[in-house]
């Protein structure tokens, strides 16, 4: 429940340990309380898997506290086992790390290095309850805590009193949807290796990263200037595979665009 979320857009790079060390700063109090009005949670509904484009937000690997933290690549399958947390009114209304606004009424999580969004089934291992939660936050980041749940989640899961639980997870996987009208709605990736004044040149070396990664290439040319691409990708994961790679052949200027 005390757990110290850094907060990807609000805290970035080496802010992060300044703002889990300095928390009156952010918040309204020092230490996570539940609600003093606590509300019946009884009609909150699990939340519900469907298939989502990952976030810009929250979805690179990272260090902190001297600890790197490597994104899941492959969630399909995913499942673990180990303490449960949970967080609450101290963090109610602030920004979770990719981007959206902590409600501790919803039925949502934080996980070290599972890809944000993703879906998750909570099982208390002590009273077999469970619960399914959508997982938008980083944390928890104490030795032996495998996720940190809303308050909503944790009553539901009967472990409010206790704070902890041991729990197992799973991940629920949603395949991306294959109808074309669907899809036309989803965001689109790009990733930017570099720019040229040299068009011939663009092309081919477009050419030629398209088929070392096996992913579509183009160049988009504006003028005297000429700008490769690779994609555009649905699937932000995809995405970010494509930018380690064509990276680790030499172009490290390389980055993400959202088109």
């Amino acid at each position: 429940m005390k757990n110290k979320h850094f907060l990807a857009i609000a805290c970035t790079g080496i802010l992060l340990a300044g703002c889990s060390s300095s928390p009156s700063k952010r918040y309204s109090i020092d230490d996570d309380v539940a609600p003093e009005s606590p509300i019946s949670v009884d009609h909150i509904e699990n939340a519900h898997p469907q298939y989502e484009p990952y976030s810009l937000g929250g979805n690179k690997n990272y260090n902190l506290r001297g600890e790197n933290y490597n994104i899941v690549k492959e969630p399909k399958g995913f499942t673990q086992e180990g303490g449960a947390s949970w967080y609450g009114k101290k963090f109610h209304g602030h920004l979770t790390s990719n981007g959206e606004v902590y409600d501790m009424y919803s039925m949502s999580a934080a996980h070290k290095t599972l890809p944000l969004p993703s879906y998750v089934e909570v099982t208390n291992l002590s009273n077999g309850k469970k619960v399914i939660v959508r997982v938008n936050d980083r944390g928890p980041f104490h030795k032996g805590r495998i996720i940190d749940l809303s308050y909503a989640a944790a009553a539901k899961l009967d472990m409010l009193r206790t704070g902890t639980a041991k729990v197992s997870i799973k991940v629920i996987s949603i395949d991306q949807p294959t109808d074309p009208r669907k899809q036309k709605a989803l965001p689109k990736y790009v990733v930017q290796v570099a720019s040229s004044k040299h068009e011939e040149r663009s092309r081919t070396l477009a050419k030629d990263l398209g088929q070392k990664i096996k992913v579509e290439s183009y160049v988009d040319s504006k003028g005297n200037l000429h700008r490769i691409f690779l994609g555009p990708f649905t699937d932000y994961m995809l995405t970010q595979k494509a930018l380690e790679h064509v990276k680790s052949l030499g172009y490290s200027s390389a980055f993400v665009k959202s088109l």
